[in-house]
């Protein structure tokens, strides 16, 4: 399982799992979901309010911004973990490294 916090205005940054699927769940905030087989072509989009869950497919490019006036905070929980027991990432451009 992975925790996010995301800002007014951001996102978690486009990204497809070859061979996991995900699914995120809105604890906090209000989101909008964009997702497709194709990076530049993202053809689903779907706003998302807390309790409103998605589940992503292996291979589904994906990206969730914050749409509103708080901090977006999002649960994920994926199998085989991407990130070692513990891991801990206080903002994306650490995420992204």
């Amino acid at each position: 399982m992975t925790l996010m916090c995301i800002p007014v205005g951001d996102d978690i940054g486009l990204e497809m799992h070859p061979d996991t699927d995900q699914y995120i769940r809105v604890e906090a905030g209000k989101a909008i979901v964009k997702m497709g087989s194709n990076k530049c072509h993202l053809n689903i989009t779907c706003p998302l309010h807390v309790g409103d869950a998605v589940f992503v497919s292996c291979g589904t490019w994906h990206n969730i911004f914050n749409d509103g006036d708080c901090s977006l905070k999002l649960s994920s929980i994926y199998a085989p973990p991407h990130h070692p027991w513990g891991t801990v990432q206080p903002n994306k451009e650490d995420a992204d490294s």
